[in-house]
């Protein structure tokens, strides 16, 4: 009885967690004025894919997709060339630096995005970076570096340190160990930071209004531009919105496996 009752106490969460998605995907799914329609329904009376069509023949939306993928890139990339050593210094040499670095992460994380925006606007004019998708990735990567550091920390700080002085006494230098035998130990951890990473530029929205206008805009901004002079034009709205959400979907249900053994990894002090 008890075990019925926790599995249907799951179902329900899971159903009222997972219903704003289902209804826009449903949504994406009507024809565009039963989009509209008001008071709206649930469930489409036809499906149709017209929406999607409208939506990918909208100018800038392919090019996009592509500045999301390339700003996502370059956001995971420089993040955990910069998160793995950082943390990996901070749990080796545990210095009053490195918990001062560690901290300062995350009073980083927790300073609203905004302030730190408006600051990147003029750096990123300056360094003649503005609406390109590097200045992009740069600025996303002030967001995503914290995080990834408060990660791998943690994942380093499983890791014996035992490990690590073998490899030495094998000849390794320290770069070497943490290359060869240290990372390959906390893979799983590494994939759920670069994971997370590539989450947070992925759905980023303030960096992109800030520092884009039309060579290097997001998806984001294009799913926020579709407007018509009656309102928002909620068919193909919701039709690239399911679209631009496929992606990340589709990454998190193929490695649910590496990020619940990399979070398990973290939490258990070797």
């Amino acid at each position: 009885m008890k075990r019925a009752l926790l599995w249907a106490t799951a179902v329900l969460v899971v159903l009222l967690y997972a219903f704003p998605f289902l209804y826009l995907v449903l949504t994406s799914l009507k024809p565009p004025v039963d989009a509209i329609a008001v008071p709206p329904s649930v469930l489409p009376h036809r499906f149709s894919l017209d929406n999607y069509a409208e939506a990918l023949r909208r100018e800038g939306v392919a090019a996009s997709f592509v500045n999301s993928v390339t700003t996502a890139a370059i956001t995971t990339a420089l993040s955990m060339a910069l998160a793995i050593p950082a943390a990996w210094g901070i749990t080796r040499y545990r210095t009053r630096a490195g918990r001062a670095l560690l901290a300062g992460s995350l009073l980083v994380r927790m300073t609203p995005a905004v302030a730190v925006g408006v600051p990147l606007v003029g750096i990123m004019g300056s360094l003649g970076l503005s609406d390109t998708p590097t200045g992009l990735a740069l600025a996303q990567t002030t967001v995503a570096l914290p995080l990834a550091i408060w990660l791998l920390a943690s994942f380093f700080e499983s890791v014996p340190r035992e490990i690590e002085e073998a490899a030495l006494v094998d000849g390794c230098s320290r770069p070497r160990a943490l290359l060869s035998v240290i990372l390959p130990v906390v893979s799983g951890g590494a994939a759920v930071a670069a994971i997370f990473a590539f989450l947070a530029s992925w759905n980023e929205f303030l960096f992109a209004l800030l520092l884009t206008s039309l060579r290097s805009q997001t998806t984001p901004l294009a799913i926020a531009n579709l407007q018509t002079q009656f309102g928002l034009d909620w068919g193909p709205m919701t039709a690239l919105a399911t679209l631009y959400s496929l992606p990340a979907v589709v990454l998190t249900l193929l490695l649910q496996r590496r990020i619940v053994a990399g979070l398990s990894l973290g939490a258990v002090k070797g």
